[in-house]
C-alpha cells in the first residue's frame, strides 16, 4: 500500500496524488516538480490547498478523484459513466491496492455492486510525457449481470489560471487549424464521429495561461493515443477544480461487459510546459524518439507516383520515371493506387489486391526489381480497410461489410462515400483474406515501404449487430502489426485523405503519416507547423509537388516548395520526368542538401522563433547540444512594413559563435527592396547571444518565398 500522499517526479514534471481512506484517489497537483518533498511536506501541502473545514464544508467536489463522479458531489462531465441491467449504475469505488515506483503510481479497486475492478495508471515516461492507462474487469462469477461502459474517460486537474482553450480544426487538405477560445465554462466536449480523427479531428485540447505562445508561458495539454471516435473535454465548474481529459466515444450498446470480459481504454497523454508550445511538443517529440520501434535510419528521399501518373499506369515510363529518380538522389519509389485488377479510377475494385495484368502483363516484378537494382525501397499503395462494390471480393462476401446490410442490400446511396464501403476486419474471414492478399505481395516483391491509404468515414458500422467501430479500429491495429512481424523492415505509412489519421495511436505501428493532401506549400506550412507539435519531422510526409497545385491551382517557385518539405520526411510528389535540366539539376542539389541536413532534422529539437508580421513562418531545428541549427524562412502574403523586422534566432547558445550561411542548393528567394549585406554575401558569423537576441535584419521578400538558414557553431 502507498503513504497517505505519493509524489511522482520525472524529467521536470511532477504530481502530487492524495489517498484518503475512503473512495478513489486525487491528484493534487500536475506541473512542475517540486522538487523532493518530506512526508510532513506532502501534508502540509495537502492541507494547505484543502477545502474549509467544518461547518462550512459543502457537498460538493474540491478536489476531484481519479474518476470524477456524481457521488463525488461533481457537478461536471462524470470520469466514466455505466449502465447496468438498462439503468444507469453509480460505482463505489473501494481500492483493493495502490503501488508508487519509478514515477509511476497503479491503483487497483473494486465496485462490489457490479463487481466490476478498475484499474488506473499514471506514469511519467520519457520527455515528462504522463501517460495514464485505465481499464474495467467484470470480476463476476456466471450469470452475474453484464455492465455496459458508455465511456471511461482519463482526467488531470489544471490550475483555475488557465484562462484560454486551443484545439484545431479543418477540412480535406487543410487539416490542423488551430482555435483558441477564453476558457469555457461548465462542462465542454468535443467529439468525433467519423470511425477516424478526421480532418477536423481535435488533436489536442490545450489549456493555457494567456493565449499560448511558442516559446514561453504555462500550458497543459491531452491528446489520446486513438485512431477511431473520441472524445475530449474540459470542465470549468465554479466550484471546484478545472478538469482536463479525453477517451474513446463509444456508440450505445457497442462495448458491454460479461462476466471474465476486459474493456482497456485508450492511452491518454498529458504534458505540461513551462516553455510555451515549443516546449510542449519538445515533450511530445523527446517521448517519441525514445520509443524503441522509433524509426532509426535516415529518413529515405522519396518520390511517390500519385500526382505523377494517377491512374494512367504504363510500365516503361513508370521504370524510366524510377531511373530518373535514382539518377537525382532518390531513395524511395513508391507506386500509388491503380495497379490492382480493373482499377482505371476510384469507383471499383478496392479489396481486389491481385495485381492487374491487362495493365502490368509481366506483374510488379519487373518493377519492382529495377527499382532495388538502382538502390532505391519499392513502396506499393493499399487500401486495405476499404471495399468497392463493384469488386470480386464484395460479390463473393457482401456478408464482409461493415454497414448496416438491410441498407446496403437496398441500395442506400448515402452509405457510399466516395464509392467505397468499410471491409468489416474483426470478422476473421476479411481479416485473413486482407492479410493473405499483401502479405504474399509484401514477400514475392519485397516491398519496402506499404502506403496506407483510409479515404472516407465510416457510417452506421455494425459488427456482429452492435456498433463496430472499437472492434474494428482494434483489428486494424492487429493487422498492420502482424505485417510488420511477418516482414523485418517492413515501413508503413499512415495515410487517410492526407490527415486525417495522424495520432499516437496508429503511430504505435506506423512510421509515417502523410501529413496532408495538399503539395501546396503555402498551405503545407501551417499544416505541417501544426502536426509537428504532436510528431517529429521525421514522422511526417513532406513532398515536393509540381509547379501548380493539384489541390489549390496555385503556382508556386520551386525553391519554396523545396524549403517547405525540408520540414518533414522529404520527397517529391511529382512527374520530374517532365522538368528541364536546371530543374533536374536542382532536384539533385536538393537531394543532396537534405541527406546533409536530415540526421539534424530528424534529432533536433523544433522552435519557432518570435515574430509580429503574420506573413513569415519560421521554423527552427535545433541540436539538443545547440552545435547547429536549421531555420526555414517563407512567407505566406506579403508583408506589412517596408522595414521587415529582424529574425532572432533561437535556441542557440549564447557563449558561442556561429557561422550562418544562406544555403542556396535550393535557388533564389526573391526579393524587392530591402537586401540586407549578410544575406547578399550569403554568410554572417556573430556570437550567439547577438544572434538571439538582436538578431538578423530579414530581407523583403514577395509573397510565397522561402529560404534556408544553416547555424554552426565555430
Amino acid at each position: 500500500m502507498t503513504r497517505p500522499f505519493v509524489q511522482l517526479r520525472a524529467h521536470g514534471v511532477g504530481i502530487v496524488i492524495d489517498t484518503p481512506d475512503g473512495g478513489l484517489p486525487r491528484v493534487l497537483h500536475w506541473g512542475e516538480d517540486l522538487g523532493a518533498l518530506s512526508d510532513a511536506d506532502l501534508e502540509a501541502l495537502g492541507r494547505g490547498v484543502s477545502r474549509q473545514t467544518a461547518p462550512g464544508t459543502l457537498d460538493a467536489a474540491w478536489h476531484l478523484s481519479l474518476s470524477p463522479q456524481e457521488s463525488d458531489g461533481w457537478t461536471g462531465r462524470p470520469g466514466m459513466q455505466l449502465r447496468r441491467d438498462g439503468v444507469l449504475h453509480h460505482p463505489r469505488w473501494v481500492e483493493s491496492a495502490s503501488q508508487a515506483e519509478n514515477a509511476a503510481f497503479v491503483l487497483t479497486a473494486r465496485d462490489e455492486a457490479s463487481a466490476l475492478v478498475l484499474e488506473i495508471r499514471i506514469a511519467i515516461e520519457a520527455g515528462g510525457v504522463v501517460w495514464t492507462d485505465a481499464a474495467l474487469r467484470h470480476d463476476g462469477g456466471p450469470g452475474a449481470p453484464a455492465v455496459e461502459v458508455e465511456w471511461l474517460e482519463s482526467t488531470l486537474p489544471v490550475p483555475s489560471t488557465t484562462s484560454n482553450l486551443t484545439t484545431f480544426d479543418g477540412r480535406w487538405s487543410r487539416e490542423k487549424r488551430p482555435v483558441t477560445i477564453g476558457m469555457p465554462p461548465g462542462s465542454t466536449a468535443r467529439q468525433t464521429r467519423r470511425g477516424r480523427g478526421g480532418h477536423d479531428h481535435p488533436m489536442m485540447f490545450i489549456a493555457s495561461e494567456g493565449e499560448p505562445r511558442w516559446g514561453d508561458g504555462r500550458v497543459w495539454g491531452v491528446h489520446l493515443a486513438w485512431s477511431s471516435d473520441s472524445t475530449y473535454r474540459i470542465d470549468r465548474v465554479s466550484d471546484a477544480v478545472t478538469v482536463l481529459g479525453t477517451g474513446e466515444l463509444l456508440r450505445p450498446g457497442e462495448l458491454v461487459l460479461e462476466p471474465g470480459d476486459e474493456y482497456a481504454a485508450p492511452r491518454a497523454a498529458f504534458v505540461f510546459s513551462e516553455e510555451g508550445l515549443d516546449g510542449l511538443s519538445g515533450r511530445v517529440h523527446r517521448w517519441l524518439r525514445a520509443r524503441d520501434v522509433h524509426p532509426r535510419t535516415a529518413r529515405p528521399l522519396t518520390l511517390n507516383t500519385w500526382e505523377a501518373v494517377y491512374f494512367d499506369h504504363r510500365p516503361a515510363e513508370l521504370i524510366a520515371l524510377a531511373e530518373l529518380a535514382a539518377s537525382a538522389g532518390i531513395e524511395r519509389f513508391v507506386l500509388d493506387d491503380g495497379w490492382f485488377l480493373g482499377r482505371r479510377d476510384d469507383t471499383t475494385s478496392l479489396g481486389d489486391w491481385v495485381i492487374d495484368r491487362s495493365v502490368w502483363p509481366d506483374g510488379l516484378a519487373p518493377l519492382a526489381e529495377r527499382v532495388h537494382e538502382l538502390g532505391m525501397e519499392f513502396g506499393l499503395w493499399f487500401e486495405p480497410e476499404m471495399v468497392s462494390l463493384d469488386s470480386d471480393l464484395a460479390r463473393a462476401h457482401p456478408e464482409w461489410l461493415l454497414h448496416n446490410r438491410a441498407h446496403v442490400e437496398a441500395g442506400d446511396p448515402a452509405l457510399s462515400w466516395r464509392s467505397q464501403y468499410v471491409l468489416d476486419l474483426a470478422d476473421a474471414g476479411a481479416y485473413a483474406h486482407v492479410l493473405g492478399q499483401i502479405d504474399a505481395l509484401v514477400a514475392e516483391l519485397g516491398i519496402d515501404f506499404i502506403k496506407w491509404d483510409h479515404n472516407r468515414d465510416l457510417v452506421e458500422s455494425v459488427h456482429d449487430r452492435r456498433p463496430g467501430l472499437h472492434a474494428q479500429m482494434l483489428a486494424v491495429y492487429a493487422l498492420m502489426a502482424e505485417l510488420k512481424s511477418r516482414h523485418r523492415g517492413l515501413e508503413i505509412e499512415s495515410c487517410s485523405s492526407g490527415g486525417a489519421r495522424t495520432d499516437l495511436g496508429v503511430m504505435a505501428i506506423c512510421d509515417r503519416v502523410w501529413a496532408s493532401d495538399s503539395n501546396d506549400p503555402v498551405e503545407r506550412q501551417d499544416i505541417q507547423r501544426w502536426t509537428g507539435l504532436l510528431l517529429p519531422p521525421e514522422l511526417v510526409g513532406a513532398h515536393v509537388g509540381p509547379t501548380e497545385s493539384h489541390s489549390s491551382g496555385r503556382t508556386t517557385d520551386l525553391s519554396y516548395r523545396m524549403a517547405t518539405s525540408l520540414m518533414g520526411s522529404a520527397g517529391f510528389e511529382w512527374d520530374i520526368s517532365g522538368c528541364d535540366d536546371a530543374e533536374l539539376a536542382t532536384i539533385t542539389s536538393f537531394a543532396g542538401l537534405y541527406k546533409e541536413l536530415r540526421p539534424l532534422l530528424h534529432s533536433a529539437r523544433v522552435v519557432h522563433p518570435d515574430i509580429r508580421d503574420a506573413a513569415w513562418r519560421v521554423t527552427g531545428y535545433v541540436a539538443d547540444d545547440s552545435a547547429a541549427a536549421v531555420y526555414i524562412v517563407a512567407t505566406v502574403a506579403a508583408h506589412e512594413d517596408a522595414r521587415v523586422e529582424r529574425l532572432r534566432l533561437g535556441g542557440l547558445d549564447a557563449e558561442r559563435r556561429y557561422r550562418v550561411r544562406v544555403r542556396r542548393e535550393i535557388g533564389e528567394a526573391r526579393g524587392s527592396w530591402i537586401v540586407p549585406e549578410w544575406f547578399s554575401a550569403g554568410e554572417i558569423t556573430l556570437p550567439g547571444s547577438a544572434l538571439a537576441r538582436v538578431g538578423l535584419q530579414l530581407p523583403a521578400l514577395w509573397p510565397m518565398q522561402a529560404f534556408v538558414l544553416h547555424a554552426t557553431a565555430v
